[in-house]
């Protein structure tokens, strides 16, 4: 056998070892996707709840005034971003960053916190202003990270250095379907009430403004959780696509090098039988 076919057996070992290390990656994605599903599953209900529940105090009452209400232009806005600490994700960090930036005009415009070294990473990289950040949490939140991360940024909306805050983070749409989302957090839009609508009265105590200013943190934290959850099944399902389809490419590169081996194995074997008879004939 010649060189070329050692070259190509040479190939086929490094694929093959690839490939075993991908399908490795895509059986532990899967199971983190299943206990990641499971985690949201149990939280969604709560935080759609809490934002059923802010609505419904808006449209109780068309003459609450405070500062959480959309009022005017935002113009000094903050993004939460959300993304991994690892790779091997498809386009699942890229998706989330470029959501962030989809309507900024400058570098200078947004503030930004960020979850994951991902998102460090290239919004630094790139000169963005990231104000905090909070590292190797994406895969496992829990809700005293949410809080945290509310903490930054209420704080920041309460000094007037920002005027609004986004929350971009992936939602979950199925196992092969994730989608980049730029949620509005604060502040929060009025629902449009129509007064020939039969309502339900509901009476707060001591009153809807002082009922609202309690919920808005609740609100914010609740959302902040659903979305990192949502997210960290993103993420799995996302790396589980991705290494299902490497394992995928690296079969068909085997096959293709496998036959190119057999291809030159039988063109040397032809080679050494043509040598042979024409020896032979040589002799006669």
């Amino acid at each position: 056998m010649g060189s070329s076919t050692r070259e190509i057996k040479r190939k086929i070992r490094s694929v093959n070892s690839t490939m075993q290390i991908t399908k490795a990656f895509e059986l532990v994605s899967t199971a983190k996707l299943k206990r990641a599903r499971d985690r949201m599953d149990i939280t969604k209900p709560y935080f759609e709840t809490i934002q059923t529940a802010v609505q419904d105090i808006l449209s109780a009452d068309k003459r609450i005034k405070s500062k959480y209400i959309a009022s005017g232009e935002q113009v000094k806005p903050l993004y939460i971003v959300v993304t991994s600490d690892r790779g091997l994700c498809g386009g699942y960090n890229i998706n989330a960053v470029k959501k962030s930036l989809e309507h900024l005009k400058t570098k200078d415009e947004a503030k930004f916190i960020v979850i994951g070294k991902r998102a460090y990473d290239l919004l630094k990289q790139h000169g963005y202003n990231v104000i905090d950040s909070f590292l190797y949490i994406s895969e496992k939140p829990e809700y005293i990270h949410a809080a945290q991360i509310a903490k930054v940024a209420m704080t920041l909306y309460e000094k007037g250095e920002v005027d609004s805050i986004h929350f971009v983070y992936t939602r979950f749409v199925s196992t092969i379907s994730q989608l980049a989302t730029d949620l509005l957090l604060l502040p929060i839009d009025r629902p449009e009430i129509n007064d020939d609508d039969a309502t339900t009265i509901v009476n707060y105590e001591p009153s809807p403004e002082e009922v609202f200013k309690y919920i808005i943190p609740k609100y914010i934290e609740s959302t902040l959780y659903g979305g990192l959850i949502e997210s960290s099944a993103s993420e799995q399902a996302a790396r589980r696509v991705a290494m299902e389809s490497a394992s995928d490419n690296a079969e068909d590169i085997i096959e293709e090098l496998t036959l190119s081996f057999n291809q030159a194995r039988q063109a040397a074997i032809t080679q050494e039988i043509s040598e042979i008879v024409g020896g032979a004939e040589a002799l006669k």
